[in-house]
């Protein structure tokens, strides 16, 4: 088994709020990420898949391909965007970290192993926030 990494970037703001709670309850939840201006982040994403090598090319998946699915499936949809407002696959949820990873698994597990053939899945996502702080997710509920 080979494990395959892709590393994209995009930059997005966000607002961790929950509306059924006043503007004291989300401030004493989520500090100063609550402003109701919103606040943004350079973000990392970096996606794992796992695979056996295709005798016939030697990869597991062509890089090019997965880069460009990462991109119109994701990247393309939050880069520069207010991810409270703007996205149209995180609305109604809160924008934490937790959240974003999991939705950007369920657009790209089922799209991933189409592209391969079923050959490759994927492993895992990680999410940098900041170089502190980051997620990881490997689609279990």
């Amino acid at each position: 088994m080979v494990y395959l990494c892709r590393k994209e970037h995009f930059c997005a703001s966000h607002r961790l709020f929950n509306p059924a709670w006043s503007d004291e309850r989300n401030e004493e939840e989520f500090g100063i990420c609550s402003n109701q201006y919103f606040h943004g982040h350079n973000f990392e994403l970096i996606v794992k898949v796992k695979g056996k090598i295709n005798p016939d090319t030697g990869c597991v998946l062509d890089l090019k391909k997965l880069g460009k699915l990462i991109r119109t499936e994701i990247i393309d949809k939050v880069d520069h965007k207010n991810l409270n407002i703007e996205v149209e696959f995180l609305k109604g949820k809160i924008p934490s970290c937790e959240i974003v990873i999991m939705e950007f698994w369920k657009i790209l597990a089922p799209k991933i192993s189409a592209l391969s053939d079923k050959n490759a899945v994927l492993h895992s996502l990680t999410l940098f926030e900041t170089e502190k702080n980051y997620v990881e997710y490997f689609g279990e509920e």
